[in-house]
């Protein structure tokens, strides 16, 4: 089994176990991918929910970049729905979990087909 393999089963735990959802994991290898090397990097694999500066990174290279949305509160709700969603007192929010998690929010699976 690959290192990314790997990840990608860890991920999936994470969504089954701590959220509560059973993953979509064609969407989770691909939006896995999509994360490129950083999902290899301990400081970028995660997302810090506290950080402010993290969270606009999120909105503005992962929504509005990867994803085609528009600026706006909706953006904002949807990452702390998400954060909230996966425990704020959980410390290691996997990013492709978080990004997995927000294209199922936004209904954006087709960017990944």
């Amino acid at each position: 089994m690959s290192k990314r393999d790997e990840l990608i089963a860890k991920y999936a735990s994470d969504i089954k176990d701590k959220i509560g959802q059973t993953p979509d994991m064609d969407l989770l290898t691909k939006v896995t991918i999509g994360c490129g090397p950083s999902i290899y990097n301990a400081d970028a694999a995660t997302v810090s929910g506290s950080d402010q500066k993290e969270l606009d990174t999120v909105k503005k290279n992962f929504l509005m970049k990867k994803l085609g949305l528009s600026d706006g509160p909706k953006l904002d709700e949807a990452i702390a729905s998400v954060i909230e969603k996966y425990g704020k007192s959980n410390r290691n929010k996997y990013r492709a979990v978080v990004y997995y998690l927000l294209t199922k929010h936004f209904g954006k699976e087709s960017v990944y087909k």
